[in-house]
């Protein structure tokens, strides 16, 4: 560590600060020095080039970040302070050994990553979401809330999009519920995605939007841009902006809701919502936006709806009726996601929100996952299958103006 901080320093001195200098110039001046410096201590090819990049990533990239960063198989990055780092590896948590050479280079990690996207975290703003420029979720907390220093979590993203086809592979839904929600997409219903942490909620609605016909006009609205919507060309995506030191110019998801009504959608998008901005949500499912997408964090589809009640009240006064009967009228299916034991991501229920009686929200399950009889195979794995309840689609008139007709429909075994 001592040796590679000095090579540092020796190339620091040969950069120029006072003058803009290009990625390739500096690649340069770290091949020089590491060359003069490899010759000198005999060091082989390889190691050579293992300084020439580690000193290069430290001064231009994301330091020791870029080798997590470039590992597929890593796919949730935990920094708790400069030296104690965490990663998820083929699904299981293991301690990184590496470190950040001070708890200011992390920082200035930090501040690299969010001023990427125009953000800004610093004592009197110590929380902030960004992203990476490959789209990696990025959350960082700095002192004071983050007591023993910077913490930074990295939901990298994936190298390539997932696709429906893909998670049948993996087991995560089967192909006749996956046809079952690609009619409801073409057919305009709401659909509400809900799911605890790192369940693949985002994952999920980036595959049903690309279910989307492409001659319709979609928007999306994020608090990080990630969604990757391939099949249609007419897109328009909004990013939320935070407010200044001033607490001035910010712009939430609520704003952006209500602006993007004036824009003609077909349908809006809403990556989640956490708060008051679901009355907006719901009102826009309200008044002519069929075939809305958002996603929520709630640990049922029953909690979900209690969930978005509060949110809806968060934000205004209304009776809890009246919630309730928004709430009933705009979605029409939830599909609610989970992570079982052996840390795979399953589909684990499809519920139609079928009406309100007056008092309560009337739902119809459709789907719901059954585990076998047997808990685990000896390999630790699940073994189970979402299961079709016998239940039909009640409210089919969005199928059937959608061109669809009974048969159609095919709900598997």
């Amino acid at each position: 560590m001592e040796d590679i901080n000095e090579l540092r320093e020796e190339v620091m001195k040969k950069i120029d600060v006072s003058t803009e200098i290009s990625d390739d110039r500096v690649k340069e001046i770290v091949d020089e020095v590491i060359l003069e410096y490899g010759n000198e201590k005999g060091l082989s090819v390889r190691e050579k080039y293992r300084l020439q990049k580690e000193i290069y990533d430290s001064i231009r990239g994301l330091d020791i970040l870029e080798e997590l960063l470039e590992d597929k198989n890593i796919t949730e990055i935990m920094i708790n302070g400069p030296d104690n780092i965490f990663i998820e590896k083929d699904g299981r948590i293991e301690k990184y050994n590496n470190r950040f050479s001070s708890k200011e280079k992390l920082v200035d990690i930090i501040q690299q990553i969010v001023s990427g996207v125009n953000r800004r975290v610093n004592e009197s703003s110590p929380i902030v979401d960004s992203r990476l420029s490959d789209g990696s979720r990025v959350n960082v907390v700095l002192n004071p809330v983050a007591i023993n220093g910077p913490v930074v979590t990295i939901r990298k993203f994936p190298e390539y999009s997932i696709t429906m086809k893909k998670l049948i592979e993996i087991g995560s839904i089967s192909l006749n519920v996956a046809d079952f929600l690609r009619l409801l997409v073409n057919a305009k219903y709401n659909i509400f995605i809900s799911g605890g942490t790192g369940s693949g909620k985002t994952t999920f609605l980036n595959v049903l939007s690309n279910y989307i016909p492409g001659d319709e006009r979609i928007i999306t609205i994020e608090d990080s841009a990630e969604l990757q919507i391939q099949s249609v060309d007419n897109l328009v995506r909004m990013e939320v902006r935070q407010a200044n030191d001033e607490g001035e110019n910010g712009i939430d998801i609520r704003a952006l809701i209500k602006s993007s009504l004036r824009m003609r959608p077909d349908r809006i998008i809403v990556g989640e919502v956490r708060g008051a901005e679901a009355l907006d949500m719901l009102q826009a499912m309200n008044t002519g936006h069929d075939g809305s997408l958002s996603t929520g964090h709630g640990n049922s589809p029953k909690d979900m709806l209690n969930r978005l009640e509060t949110m809806v009240l968060m934000g205004v006064d209304m009776p809890l009726k009246a919630i309730k009967s928004q709430i009933a009228s705009g979605i029409d299916i939830i599909v609610h996601l989970g992570r079982l034991r052996d840390r795979t991501r399953k589909v684990l229920e499809i519920v139609e929100i079928t009406g309100f009686n007056g008092e309560e929200i009337l739902t119809n399950t459709i789907y719901r996952f059954e585990e076998d009889n047997i808990e685990v195979t000896n390999k630790g794995i699940v073994k189970g299958k979402l299961k079709w309840t016998g239940n039909t689609l009640i409210n089919q008139k969005k199928l059937f103006d959608a061109g669809y007709g009974k048969e159609d429909i095919s709900y598997g075994e």
